[in-house]
């Protein structure tokens, strides 16, 4: 079953880039519109501190909210080079 699009585009499309990369988005939870999860979860990988991430449903900027997942999935250092994005 696919899963809800977030109302704002930005944000929309960092999801679908994580997704893109083998990130799991899960919509709902208390106090955010969902969560998403490396596929990796590697505790070594910076303590697993980045391992998790929450989307917020109404962000004062979601163009930064956007910067922001990119940047968590991006980071990733258990992600195979060859996925790096240039």
């Amino acid at each position: 079953m696919a899963r809800i699009k977030h109302s704002k585009k930005e944000i929309e499309a960092a999801l679908v880039y994580a997704e893109s990369l083998g990130w799991t988005i899960e919509v709902g939870g208390s106090h955010a519109w969902g969560r998403m999860y490396c596929p990796f979860n590697d505790n070594e990988c910076r303590c697993g501190e980045f391992c998790i991430a929450s989307i917020w449903s109404t962000p004062k900027s979601p163009a930064n909210h956007a910067k922001q997942i990119k940047r968590v999935v991006n980071n990733c250092i258990s992600r195979p080079a060859s996925e790096a994005e240039e």
